[in-house]
């Protein structure tokens, strides 16, 4: 018999409160989200707070604008992240359906798209303010791992993007249809638990490389690095886990179980989260090579 993982009852909502009538529920996603934005107004303070770690002594913002600047990402996020799932993967769908695009509360958001959101957003809040782009997007490097750990573990706590079919120790029976869509098992079906492979690769391991690289070295000291060192560790950990975790179903047919994309190459098979992280990891090595040029001219 298979050892599995049986998977923990926990409901995705913490409480329901019942008001005039009304029902508000706190779940863990939107805990996950909240708790994540505050380490990392934590991170980027502490940073702030050590002006020898920019250039020239001098950081980029203020701790007032710090709060300024933590709103627009705010929308940033949730606007290109709802935009980005439209667009990446459900786009002939919310086509057809505009009305619930707006409609976040169903579930449906990509890293991808909220990546992009968060680049708009930073780019008009430093025009306006007049601040440093990059050491700004340096700041914010160090403070997202915190909500991607977070993230996931409320994914796995959902029971959502769940993994491919697996017969290893540590494989999870999912509730719901999960369990029972592995083609020819039968009974409970265990499944990769990606989004905690995510988690820990993402949010814990890269989060850590970031800190240290932060507050142990010079790295700050040259806008865009570590900037591009978080865009490449992102890239090549998604396109890892992408290797365990069951693609959209959008892109699951009977002749691509697993959600290739083989119209883009049958060579490749490359799945569409692997597809996004490419232009990642090429813009973040860009963003290192351009650093490590400028670090070796002569100031002016």
């Amino acid at each position: 018999m298979q050892a599995v993982i049986p998977f923990p009852d926990i409901s995705p909502e913490i409480f329901t409160l019942q008001v005039f009538g009304l029902s508000f529920a706190l779940r863990w996603y939107a805990l996950a989200y909240l708790t994540g934005i505050f380490l990392g107004w934590l991170l980027a303070r502490a940073a702030l707070r050590r002006i020898r770690l920019w250039p020239a002594d001098r950081p980029p913002m203020s701790e007032t604008q710090l709060g300024d600047f933590i709103t627009w990402l705010i929308l940033g996020v949730v606007i290109g992240g709802r935009l980005g799932f439209v667009l990446f993967y459900q786009p002939a769908y919310y086509f057809a359906n505009p009305a619930e695009i707006p409609a976040i509360w169903q579930g449906g958001m990509s890293f991808h798209g909220g990546l992009l959101g968060v680049a708009v957003a930073t780019l008009i809040f430093c025009a306006r303010a007049r601040i440093p782009v990059l050491s700004a997007a340096d700041m914010l490097a160090l403070a997202t791992p915190p909500g991607l750990l977070l993230g996931r573990i409320a994914n796995f706590i959902n029971a959502e993007l769940w993994g491919r079919p697996t017969d290893m120790p540590w494989g999870v029976v999912f509730p719901g249809p999960a369990a029972q869509s592995c083609p020819g098992v039968i009974g409970a079906c265990a499944r990769h638990p990606s989004q905690l492979y995510e988690a820990g690769l993402e949010g814990l391991l890269l989060g850590l490389i970031l800190i240290a690289l932060t507050f142990g070295t010079r790295t700050l000291k040259y806008p865009g690095r570590l900037t591009g060192i978080f865009i490449i560790g992102y890239g090549l950990a998604r396109m890892l886990v992408e290797m365990f975790r069951l693609a959209d179903q959008q892109f699951i047919t009977p002749g691509n179980p697993h959600g290739h994309v083989i119209r883009f190459t049958e060579a490749m098979g490359l799945t569409m989260g692997q597809i996004l992280s490419l232009p990642m990891v090429v813009l973040g090595l860009a963003f290192v090579l351009w650093s490590l040029r400028k670090a070796g001219r002569p100031p002016a």
